[in-house]
């Protein structure tokens, strides 16, 4: 095998570039992803299976980029192909997730709209980012891959930090970080058309700066003989003989990132909850008949008369002195409008400006659809359920749309005879007002935490190596990292919480050398990009586990009508990145046997 030779600095620098945009639209993802649904009507009780999509898509992807790429030659190259087009869906995908709230979607529709775009994002990110760490196996030798790992590592975490601090940044400069309910503020979407057009960019650098080697001459350096008609080995068969070291340090890996899938799910709302105090707000999930409960998130009486819009109950007007008056919208002392188009608006912080059943305080004025009402002491709001008498149809559907002339048309509608309105009531939900400015306040701090992660991570790798036991940093690496997360589920001081990201930077550090070393250097021939490929499933299977089990954790811990206690998830991912640590002990280090021991260089993983 021939030794392959040194690369200059901007040589090694051209191979990992593009990491820089890849890792700009990875870290938008993880920052902002919970924040998009929460904003557009998610239940947070849901949000963990959003995120099923981003590690399933990486187990399936990861594993077949690398095992295709092995066997692939064309004329861009073994690895580059599949930069070009996940590249390619990536920017597209970028430009629409965020825009899930705005193309005046139901909440089903924008969510469902939201979820396929964030499939497809995943799976081009993973697409586009998997040749940037074959490269450097492919075309650095032993002596340099330091070196290499070190520049890829940097580039990482630069676009890392890039990525996360770009929404607070742009509310720094003046764009506007509040929306409509419903729709995604302007700071995080022009973050992704930024995002976008970097990362497109980064990859037309990569494209211009970089020249794979030709098979030949790939097998030359890289020890490995031409198969024309040689029986290949498949996954199962690599599976089977897998060094035990895959085994081991998988089994860290699960704990490790069963825990951080947690804090990209529930980071946002702990901090908006318990450092911004952020407002919370009753939706309507459905409409409870005795012990009977109908959910859904459109409800109408007789299919045409809607009471109840995207999990908000409609007013039906108001009572003055007495006297009711229908209604759509209506304004006090003469400027303030606190109902429109049957819904209640919010004010500037966020907050109803009135609820139903409740008097007005501080009128001095009323006026119904324009009208002045003479007299108005004791206004209050009315909605339809309170005033329902008798028996009605109750018609259940997941979109409803006025068409010309106001004709209202359902879809995906049922109904069901309901005998006394007396005995029904609205079956609410208490949840963080995603609307408020304390909330997206809080989603741009978040980006900020985030971003002080990633430095953490980078100032503690250059620690990392001084250490003389491997495996005692790695350990101590991971319980910092659950101390951070304690930390981060009961600080209410938003200044503090640069602490607890810190910590958790530690714990990021070691997950993203130490793993891919102790394997890398277990591995010899051929197959190097496929092995790759099948540990990051090590990476996925445990997201994926806790991305199931989040939902169920979070309702059991929940009480009815009150708000989630999204703070004890980070309680539960501090316990299980503590008993990752501990797991640790069960790693036997170690090259395949006949070979030498190979360099011990921490490597990068694909953060997948």
């Amino acid at each position: 095998m021939k030794t392959k030779p040194d690369l200059s600095f901007w040589k090694l620098w051209d191979l990992s570039f593009g990491f820089f945009g890849v890792q700009i639209a990875y870290a938008l993802q993880s920052a902002n992803v919970s924040r998009i649904f929460t904003t557009i009507g998610a239940d947070p009780h849901d949000l963990s299976y959003f995120w099923i999509l981003p590690p399933l898509m990486g187990m399936i992807v990861q594993p077949i980029v690398g095992m295709m790429s092995d066997r692939t030659w064309m004329r861009f190259g073994r690895r580059l192909p599949y930069l070009i087009l996940g590249a390619t869906i990536a920017v597209i995908v970028m430009c629409l997730l965020p825009n899930s709230g705005s193309f005046h979607f139901s909440i089903s529709s924008a969510i469902l709209f939201g979820i396929i775009a964030l499939m497809l994002l995943d799976t081009s990110i993973n697409m586009a980012m998997q040749p940037f760490k074959m490269l450097v196996g492919d075309m650095v030798n032993e002596k340099q891959k330091g070196l290499a790992y070190s520049i890829q590592s940097f580039l990482c975490n630069a676009g890392s930090v890039v990525g996360y601090i770009f929404p607070i940044c742009l509310g720094w400069l003046g764009m506007r970080n509040i929306a409509p309910s419903g729709v995604v503020p302007d700071t995080v979407i022009w973050s992704f058309y930024i995002g976008a057009a970097i990362l497109l960019l980064c990859v037309i650098y990569s494209l211009v700066k970089v020249r794979e080697w030709p098979p030949a001459v790939y097998n030359e350096y890289n020890g490995v003989q031409e198969q024309s008609s040689g029986k290949k080995e498949n996954l199962f068969v690599l599976l089977k003989n897998a060094p035990s070291t895959f085994w081991s340090v998988g089994l860290v890996q699960f704990f490790c990132w069963f825990a951080f899938l947690f804090l990209w799910t529930y980071a946002t709302n702990t901090v908006a909850y318990n450092a911004f105090n952020t407002p919370v707000t009753e939706n309507v999930v459905g409409i409870t008949d005795g012990n009977r409960t109908y959910d859904a998130k459109n409800l109408l009486i007789n299919d045409t008369v809607l009471i109840v819009s995207h999990g908000k109950a409609l007013a039906q007007g108001v009572t003055a002195d007495g006297q009711f008056y229908p209604a759509a919208t209506v304004v006090v002392n003469g400027s303030d409008t606190i109902v429109s188009d049957h819904m209640i608006l919010n004010d500037a912080e966020g907050s109803a400006k009135a609820k139903f059943n409740t008097s007005l305080k501080g009128i001095s004025s009323v006026s119904v659809d324009g009208v002045e009402i003479d007299n108005p002491s004791e206004v209050e709001i009315k909605d339809y359920l309170s005033r329902l008498q008798g028996s009605f149809k109750l018609t259940e559907a997941s979109i409803v749309a006025h068409g010309e002339g106001g004709k209202t048309t359902v879809e995906d509608a049922s109904s069901v005879e309901i005998a006394d309105a007396s005995t029904c009531r609205y079956d609410t939900r208490t949840v963080l007002n995603a609307s408020s400015p304390q909330y997206n306040d809080a989603g741009n701090w978040v980006g900020l935490l985030y971003a002080v992660q990633a430095l953490g991570s980078v100032l503690w790798a250059v620690a990392l190596p001084r250490f003389r036991s491997r495996k005692l940093s790695y350990m101590l690496s991971l319980l910092l990292g659950a101390g951070g997360f304690v930390m981060l589920a009961f600080t209410t001081n938003q200044w503090l919480l640069f602490v607890a990201f810190v910590l958790i930077g530690c714990a990021w550090a070691a997950m993203l050398a130490w793993p891919f070393t102790i394997l890398t250097n277990s591995l010899r021939g051929g197959n190097i990009g496929t092995y790759l490929g099948l540990f990051n499933c090590t990476t996925c299977m445990p997201q994926i586990v806790a991305a199931l089990a989040g939902g169920w954790i979070l309702t059991l811990l929940s009480h009815p009508h009150e708000l989630a206690p999204e703070y004890l998830m980070m309680l539960i991912a501090g316990i299980s990145i503590a008993i990752g640590a501990v797991c640790v002990l069960f790693i036997k280090e170690g090259s395949r046997r006949g070979d030498q021991k190979a360099e011990e260089t921490p490597a990068v993983s694909d953060n997948i």
